[in-house]
């Protein structure tokens, strides 16, 4: 019986053969390695990934899909919101191996999904997923660009971060009505140590109103911490870097109360 795809789930199901083989081929997966994959549905990718892997862990929520998927001898279906899932107990028991994730994520919740990886980060290896281009876009966006934002501070935090693959609209079935991309995520090994909340926070209130000068925004959250530095508050949020956003929350951390 043909799966129909369900639009509150923000299914799209990847079907073109030569895009799966370029996702493969960026992915690289080797003979026992730990993966996780988010939202299998047909297991259009979840099919070539397992046969280089000898077994694959899959996150759905679909539970006609689950139960399809739990027919496979070589994988482990967890039928639940990835949003619930911890990942820590997808590894061995007392096993200190690290877990590479790949997916096409739902293009309605994808941004609540990488923020809910980037508090499991210390767990990941790597993270291959398939999302809307322009999210694609902003998260390895440069400073002084139209598309950098919080999502690129917060993920380049954690994150070395590239565009490997553009697939357009024709490849799913049914077509998504925007372009998609590949992204490849690799955390980095010495990522400055500081609180999420706080920088969450703070570049939140620095892009609240990107086409103000820092001043009438952070400028004033600042004030209300009872910042001393010197941190030039005569830009655009979108003008300072991610290091310097990462410097004020590091700073703000360990100035005296």
């Amino acid at each position: 019986m043909k799966h129909v795809a369900r639009k509150r789930f923000g299914q799209h199901f990847l079907a073109d053969a030569a895009v799966i083989d370029a996702i493969v081929a960026a992915i690289a997966p080797r003979t026992g390695e730990l993966m996780v994959e988010i939202g299998p549905g047909l297991a259009a990718l979840t099919q070539p990934l397992v046969e280089r892997l000898g077994h694959l862990t899959v996150i759905e929520l679909d539970r006609d899909l689950a139960a399809r998927l739990r027919l496979h001898p070589q994988l482990t279906v967890i039928e639940s919101d990835v949003l619930k899932v911890d990942l820590a107990l997808v590894r061995p028991a007392d096993s200190a191996i690290k877990i590479r994730v790949v997916g096409n994520l739902p293009y309605n919740i994808s941004t609540p999904i990488l923020f809910h990886l980037l508090d499991q980060v210390h767990l990941i290896e790597d993270q291959h997923f398939m999302l809307q281009k322009e999210v694609v876009d902003r998260m390895v966006a440069r400073p002084a660009t139209a598309a950098y934002g919080r999502l690129s501070v917060m993920l380049q935090w954690r994150y070395a971060m590239e565009a490997v693959l553009r697939v357009l609209p024709h490849s799913f079935e049914p077509p998504p009505r925007v372009d998609s991309a590949v992204v490849r995520m690799v955390p980095h090994q010495q990522p400055v140590t500081l609180s999420m909340a706080l920088l969450s926070e703070l570049v939140q209130v620095a892009f609240s109103q990107r086409r103000k000068l820092l001043r009438h925004t952070l400028g004033r959250w600042l004030e209300t911490k009872a910042y001393a530095g010197d941190f030039d508050v005569q830009r655009r949020a979108e003008e300072v870097p991610v290091d310097e956003y990462l410097a004020l929350v590091y700073h703000l951390e360990r100035q005296p109360a």
